[in-house]
C-alpha cells in the first residue's frame, strides 16, 4: 500500500472545488441545492444537501469511470490489497449479488453455507443458479451455525466438480471465521472461483491480529460493508477483485441493476473513510478489539451471560474468531437475545445491532467510547437483577438445515397459493421468511417446509423478532408452491 498516495481523496476533494465555483443548477436532483425543500436542509444541513449532486463531466460518473471515481476505486484496490475495487451505492447487497451474477449463470452450481444473508438467495433468484448447500454444524448450547470445514468443501467440490464458485461468510454475523485459506488453495486447485461475503469484515483488512481478509486468502472477489465497521454512511460498500477476475465484465455486471444516479454524499464518504482506514486503521481497529474484549470481560464476570470469543476456536469448523465482535449468550438468564435487544432498547436507551433467539450482538466500532461499552455493561447487569427469570420451556437454535425440494429461481417463478403458517407443513416454500437483523432466511423459495421450521417462525415471532419476507405483512401466512 503506497501510503502518500493514500493521502489523496479525489471524490472529496472534486466536490470541494465543485462547492467553489457556485455553480447554477438547471440539472437534477430537483430540490436545487436544498432551495426547493426547506424542511431538508433544516434536517439534513445546507453543506449535505449542497453536496447531493449528479454526475458531470468534472465529478465523472459511476457507470463508467474515467477521473476522480476511478482515481478513488484505484486507491481503494491498493488500500485493500485488491486488483480492482468497485464503489457501490446500493449497499453490500448489491455487491454480493455483483460477485453471483458475474460468476454464475442459469443452471450453474455454486457451494455456499445456508446461513448466507438473504442477498446471496437473492442472487440465485436472479439468475437460475443452483445452490449445493455445505450445511455448517451448529454451536447446540448457543444455537448458531458455524464455520465451512475443510473436508465439508471438498466433499460438495468432489461431488460437484462443475461448481463455478463457493461463497464463503468471512466473519459470519457472530464472529466466526472458516479456514479461508485452504478454501481458496482447495477451489482454485479445481478451477473454482472463490467468493467471500465481507460485509462484516472491512476491518480485516486493517487491523492486526485479526483473522485472515478474503483478499490476503486469495479469494477471486470480495464484498465489504464500509458502512458496517469502515466509518463510511449507511448503504456504501466496496466489491474488490483478484487478479484473475475480468473487471470490465463484472463492471458491466454491476450495471445491469446500479443506479445511474449515485450518490455523491455515499461516493465520498467511501472516499474518506477508505482514505481513514488507510492511514490510521491499524490504531483504530486495535482500540475496537481491545474495548471489545474489555467488555467481554466485564460481561462475564456479571453471571448468567456468556460474552464468547476466541475460547471457541477448534481449529475446523471455528478455525478463527473475530474478536471485534462482542456476540453474548443470553437464555441463562431466562430471556431470549430478542427480549434482552428490546429492554436495552425501551428501558435503558441503548440499541444494540440485534438479537435473535440466544443471543444479542452489539457492534463495537471506531466510533465507540469506552464510556459507552460500561453503560451497556451496566444496563446488563440491571436487567439480569430486574428481569431474569426460569429458562424453561425457552427454544435453543438459530438454525435448522433445510431440505431443497426446488431450485429458488424455480419456487419464486411458480404458481402458488397462501396457507397459514402450521398448514404449510409438508409443503414447499414459495418465499422468504426471516428475522431482520441478520437476515438470514429461516426458509428460502424451495426449500421444504418441515414441522421444525414452522414452530420456529411461530416463536421467533412471538418473541418479537422483526420478521421479513413474506407477502403477508402480518406473517401469519405462507405463500407455498401449487402441488
Amino acid at each position: 500500500m503506497d501510503i502518500k498516495r493514500q493521502e489523496r481523496a479525489p471524490i472529496y476533494e472534486a466536490l470541494e472545488e465543485f462547492k467553489k465555483k457556485r455553480v447554477v443548477p438547471f440539472d437534477v436532483p430537483g430540490h436545487k441545492r436544498g432551495r426547493g425543500n426547506p424542511e431538508l436542509v433544516h434536517l439534513l444541513g445546507e453543506k449535505c444537501v449542497g453536496l447531493d449532486v449528479n454526475s458531470m463531466k468534472p465529478l465523472d460518473n459511476l457507470c463508467h469511470p474515467v477521473s476522480v471515481i476511478r482515481e478513488a476505486e484505484e486507491l481503494a484496490a491498493d488500500a485493500f490489497g485488491a486488483a480492482n475495487a468497485f464503489l457501490m451505492v446500493g449497499g453490500t447487497t448489491s455487491a454480493v449479488q455483483a460477485m453471483i451474477l458475474s460468476t454464475c449463470k442459469a443452471g450453474d452450481k455454486i457451494i455456499l453455507p445456508r446461513n448466507v444473508h438473504k442477498s446471496a438467495l437473492n442472487a440465485l433468484v436472479l439468475c437460475g443458479a443452483i445452490p449445493v448447500y455445505v450445511n455448517p454444524q451448529t454451536n447446540a448450547k448457543l444455537g448458531i451455525s458455524l464455520g465451512m470445514e475443510i473436508d465439508q468443501v471438498a466433499r460438495a467440490i468432489e461431488e460437484n466438480p462443475d461448481a463455478k464458485a463457493v461463497l464463503v461468510n468471512n466473519p459470519t454475523y457472530y464472529g466466526i471465521c472458516s479456514d479461508l485459506k485452504s478454501i481458496v488453495a482447495l477451489a482454485h486447485s479445481k478451477g473454482i472461483k472463490v467468493l467471500t461475503d465481507e460485509a462484516h469484515g472491512t476491518h480485516l483488512y486493517f487491523g492486526k491480529g485479526l483473522p485472515i481478509s478474503g483478499m490476503a486468502a486469495g479469494a477471486d472477489m470480495s464484498a465489504v460493508s464500509m458502512h458496517k465497521s469502515g466509518g463510511s454512511l449507511t448503504q456504501s460498500s466496496i466489491l474488490l477483485t483478484g487478479r484473475d477476475v475480468n473487471a470490465d465484465y463484472v463492471r458491466q455486471i454491476i450495471n445491469l441493476t446500479q443506479t445511474t444516479s449515485a450518490s455523491y454524499l455515499l461516493l465520498s464518504s467511501l472516499d474518506i473513510s477508505r482514505r481513514n482506514l488507510a492511514l490510521r486503521g491499524e490504531e483504530s481497529f486495535a482500540k475496537v478489539a481491545q474495548m471489545s474484549e474489555y467488555a467481554r470481560q466485564e460481561i462475564n464476570s456479571i453471571g448468567g451471560y456468556y460474552a464468547y470469543g476466541r475460547d471457541l476456536v477448534n481449529g475446523t469448523s471455528i478455525y478463527d474468531y473475530d474478536v471485534t465482535k462482542l456476540s453474548i449468550y443470553t437464555l441463562d438468564i431466562g430471556l431470549a437475545g430478542i427480549e434482552v435487544y428490546d429492554l436495552l432498547r425501551d428501558e435503558y436507551d441503548i440499541q444494540i445491532e440485534f438479537g435473535d433467539i440466544c443471543n444479542i450482538l452489539a457492534y463495537i466500532s471506531i466510533g465507540d467510547r469506552i464510556q459507552d461499552i460500561e453503560r451497556l455493561v451496566g444496563a446488563l447487569e440491571d436487567i439480569k437483577r430486574l428481569y431474569s427469570k426460569d429458562k424453561t420451556g425457552l427454544l435453543s437454535g438459530e438454525y435448522i438445515n433445510p431440505k431443497v425440494a426446488v431450485s429458488p429461481q424455480e419456487a419464486f417463478y411458480s404458481q402458488k397459493k397462501s396457507v397459514r403458517i402450521m398448514d404449510a407443513v409438508g409443503a414447499v416454500s414459495g418465499e422468504f421468511v426471516m428475522c431482520y437483523p441478520p437476515g438470514i432466511p429461516i426458509l428460502a423459495p424451495g426449500e421444504l417446509i418441515t414441522k421444525e421450521i414452522a414452530q420456529y417462525i411461530v416463536y421467533a415471532k412471538e418473541k418479537g423478532c422483526s420478521m421479513q419476507g413474506t407477502e403477508d405483512p402480518a406473517v401469519e401466512y405462507l405463500k407455498v408452491l401449487e402441488q
